[in-house]
């Protein structure tokens, strides 16, 4: 088995295994403050996806502070990612995103600076504020994508097209930011196909890594309703790991693999069960792979779809104008 995981991303980078504390800035969403909309995305819980983030009750480096004390017994180097993650992280005035961005990068502890948020709140002046940070420690932008199918994002409440990802990328790259993508697999209605293709299309895109994550369905979710009057369904253990599998092998060889499986609050996790058992969940998924990858060497296939992000330019244009409905 053999693909450019997290870790192996660390250990390049910084010389060795770097750990992340989950931030949670006060912030917001469009999706929730009635400019878009008032209820948030269909899976989102009423944390924002920030369930292992800190107190917004505290400032930024008491929550690093408290984060480096729970991470005490893994961390020997003393090294950290900031994670903003809870709701949108660019959702509020540059000044405000400012004093809290500095305040977590001039923690001499930490190497990094990780920023979850929708590609719809980069406006120019978070971007100028973005490569201002970036100048001083590497600055990851984590964009909510989830699925370049129309019909799929409309259904979740997504509330941008994909050619607001498109561009989002495309202005993130320029200024030289990383920019991490996270996907989620198992959406109500799409299939199989339908979920590779937004593995490939994300793998083509320009993005530099990206994380795959399981749907499942937590308690006080619109998604929870549907799910308890059987109007979705959640994956299998196996089937997921195959699903995965298939989606790495899709990829640029090079593109960081952040994330296989979710983390969901095992407090209020309704489904999958199977999900909370993390160790169980990523030896399927290294089994799944390198069953995959032993399959394709038999027939002489390398474990990748590709190797250079930017092929097949004209494949992805066709393929964009189609689940735009253009």
């Amino acid at each position: 088995m053999k693909f450019y995981s997290l870790n192996d991303y660390l250990h390049d980078t910084f010389g060795e295994k770097v750990y992340k504390i989950a931030l949670d800035g006060g912030f917001t969403c469009p999706n929730r403050d009635g400019t878009l909309g008032t209820k948030g995305c269909i899976f989102c819980s009423g944390a924002g996806s920030g369930e292992f983030a800190g107190s917004r009750g505290d400032s930024v480096s008491i929550q690093i502070e408290k984060g480096k004390e729970l991470l005490k017994d893994k961390v020997k180097s003393g090294k950290y990612i900031a994670y903003f993650q809870a709701f949108t992280n660019t959702y509020a005035p540059v000044e405000r995103l400012r004093q809290l961005y500095e305040e977590a990068i001039e923690c001499p502890d930490i190497a990094a600076l990780s920023i979850a948020t929708r590609p719809d709140c980069l406006p120019k002046e978070v971007l100028s504020l973005l490569e201002e940070m970036n100048r001083i420690k590497p600055v990851w932008v984590e964009l909510g994508l989830q699925t370049i199918h129309a019909r799929t994002a409309a259904y979740i409440r997504r509330g941008y097209p994909l050619s607001v990802y498109d561009e989002a990328v495309k202005k993130l790259k320029e200024i030289g930011v990383q920019v991490i993508v996270h996907v989620i697999l198992g959406l109500p209605g799409e299939s199989e196909e339908e979920m590779k293709e937004t593995a490939s299309y994300v793998g083509k895109s320009g993005a530099d890594g990206i994380k795959l994550q399981l749907l499942h369905v937590l308690e006080g979710t619109d998604l929870e309703k549907e799910y308890r009057e059987g109007r979705c369904r959640v994956m299998e253990m196996e089937e997921y790991a195959d699903l995965v599998a298939d989606c790495i092998a899709l990829l640029p060889e090079r593109m960081v693999i952040h994330r296989m499986t979710g983390d969901g609050d095992k407090k209020t996790l309704i489904a999958p069960k199977w999900s909370a058992d993390k160790k169980r969940v990523l030896n399927a998924l290294h089994r799944a792979i390198k069953e995959k990858e032993r399959n394709r060497n038999s027939q002489g296939i390398s474990l990748f779809g590709m190797s250079d992000g930017g092929k097949e330019r004209n494949t992805d244009e066709k393929r964009k104008q189609e689940v735009e409905g253009v």
